[in-house]
């Protein structure tokens, strides 16, 4: 039933708290999102991954949901959603909704039922666990968001698993009753008419059954991994849910896998063992983590994300990628992995010229397309995200300074993602009329979808010519990777051959001029270019070239 159409596609991920509101109580909404359709449409993505819109009280920005069935009144209605899917399946436009099943909200009714007795239809819904001889939880580990992952509950006299908020309970994956409630609930979503799930936390759906303690060189907050990532039955579960759900529609599946290398992303996306068509991996975005997890202000070293792309593109010949820089749990990339200075617009385009070259699928979160940076906030109590407001506490308790909490917090909290989308340079930004959920990023006034779309050279059309490139050459799509010179401290060039093509990319990470040499192999045939983020670059491939800062080249070969 799948045929490879996502392949083809670029994915445009949607934060609706954030995208657009329509009517004015300050949170974007599913009629907001209606009526930028033409905007997406314009720049040619293929795909809109929305993340939750399903009820919740939002402990989690919605990835704590009470009802799967039900649309959180803040978005609109179940009738809005079914405007969404028509309008944008008329522009050519797939939907992918989040589908979050390690947890639910503690407020949804199966919890509820669940923790009052160990008897009933939902008891077993959830991991409860006694506790020790002593009173204590069953195990060490620790929840994402800080403190125990086990809450105690009288009613019961027993503990449940959280490895995130309190409120966000871990369903009990070994019940069938589990696994076959949750496949019809998918089933539903997909009858309705959207193209597929983007998997939350995926890779932890299935526990070790003996709950080990994780030893004591892990970091609390995530200690959990020893016993609950890639766990004994995960590819069993996922390969029945394909079976089961996936398998009878054409559907686009991506899961979000923590801790999983190459590897093992190789048992969850290839074709022959029919779980998900990719996966999230996480290797280039650890590249920059310090003492205490992502709050670092380590910076990533080129050759270390050279290494780890280079090995995703080799190792995942038979599975497939998921290209991705930035998303709604990461800060902006062109902070992160660029220049947001001076360089801005060059490095916001390089980034994007290196990643979408690459083979996969890639993902675009919105704003990326205006190269958007992080937002400077001037107080640390602009921050509404619960993991920001958790480690914020956590360096304080570790004696940090503030200046160096508020480096740290700038550089890595997830509400840089989730500043409103800055439609034009006003002080609402086009967003709202209302008072906007979240603070707006100063920057809007200069860095705005109105001032991109009259700029020619803006980082949106740069994006939407990488997105007609992927259309034209079928190299981009099915071509094999090779790497150009592995040991360069500031270049890093890769090659995209099949049998009839080949492209050549070349991306500077430096803030200065480099000089750069051309492998004498590529001068067998004539090459031209395709696109650059500079202006008169060279039209044929020289054979040694000096790279602008940040600069970007693709150059086009007929075998």
């Amino acid at each position: 039933m799948n045929n490879g159409w996502w392949k083809k596609s670029v994915v445009y991920q949607v934060y609706p708290q954030s995208f657009k509101d329509s009517n004015e109580d300050g949170i974007g909404d599913l009629k907001g999102i209606i009526s930028k359709l033409p905007y997406l449409a314009n720049l040619g993505i293929d795909v809109i991954w929305l993340n939750p819109i399903y009820s919740s009280p939002l402990i989690d920005n919605g990835y704590d949901i009470a009802d799967y069935y039900q649309i959180n009144p803040i978005y609109g209605t179940l009738d809005d959603l079914k405007e969404l899917l028509e309008k944008a399946h008329q522009l050519g436009i797939k939907i992918i909704m989040d589908l979050v099943v390690n947890h639910t909200s503690d407020q949804h009714q199966w919890f509820k039922d669940s923790r009052q007795s160990r008897s009933g239809k939902y008891a077993d819904f959830y991991i409860w666990k006694d506790p020790k001889s002593n009173g204590n939880p069953p195990n060490n580990w620790g929840s994402t968001f800080g403190g125990s992952a086990w809450e105690y509950v009288p009613e019961r006299k027993q503990y449940y698993l959280h490895l995130f908020a309190k409120q966000q309970p871990d369903l009990n994956w070994e019940n069938p009753e589990v696994r076959t409630t949750i496949y019809k609930m998918m089933r539903y979503w997909l009858e309705l008419g959207i193209d597929g799930f983007r998997m939350d936390v995926i890779s932890l759906i299935s526990k070790k059954q003996h709950y080990p303690d994780a030893p004591g060189t892990l970091p609390y907050t995530k200690n959990y991994y020893f016993g609950a990532s890639n766990g004994p039955r995960v590819h069993e579960f996922l390969h029945e849910m394909n079976q089961q759900v996936l398998s009878h529609y054409p559907s686009l599946t991506v899961g979000e896998t923590a801790n999983t290398n190459s590897d093992q992303a190789l048992l969850y996306t290839e074709p022959k063992r029919q779980e998900l068509n990719m996966i999230f991996h996480f290797d280039h975005m650890h590249l920059d983590y310090g003492r205490f997890g992502k709050f670092s202000d380590v910076r990533f070293k080129m050759s270390d994300l050279r290494q780890v792309l280079s090995e995703w593109q080799t190792k995942l010949d038979k599975g497939w990628n998921s290209l991705y820089w930035s998303n709604h749990d990461q800060p902006r990339a062109v902070t992160r992995f660029g220049d947001d200075q001076k360089y801005r617009i060059e490095s916001a385009k390089m980034l994007g010229t290196l990643l979408h070259m690459m083979k996969g699928t890639p993902y675009i979160f919105q704003g990326e397309e205006l190269g958007m940076r992080n937002v400077p906030f001037k107080s640390l109590t602009q921050y509404q995200d619960i993991e920001t407001l958790n480690m914020i506490k956590t360096l304080r308790k570790a004696g940090m300074s503030e200046n160096y909490i508020k480096r740290v917090v700038f550089l890595k909290s997830r509400d840089n993602a989730r500043t409103p989308m800055p439609w034009n340079g006003t002080a609402k930004a086009g967003f709202t009329s209302g008072k906007p959920w979240l603070d707006f990023s100063p920057d809007n006034k200069e860095i705005n979808v109105v001032q991109a779309l009259a700029d020619k050279n803006s980082v949106y059309y740069h994006y939407q010519k990488l997105i007609t490139l992927r259309k034209k050459y079928p190299v981009v799509i099915d071509g094999s990777y090779t790497l150009l010179d592995s040991s360069d401290s500031a270049v890093y060039s890769y090659t995209r051959t099949n049998n009839e093509e080949k492209i050549i990319v070349i991306c500077s990470f430096s803030k200065f001029n480099v000089n750069f040499n051309i492998p004498s192999t590529l001068f067998e045939k004539d090459s031209y270019l395709l696109l650059s983020n500079y202006s008169n670059s060279p039209e044929k491939l020289p054979s040694k070239i000096v790279l602008r800062p940040y600069e970007a080249l693709i150059y086009y070969q007929n075998l």
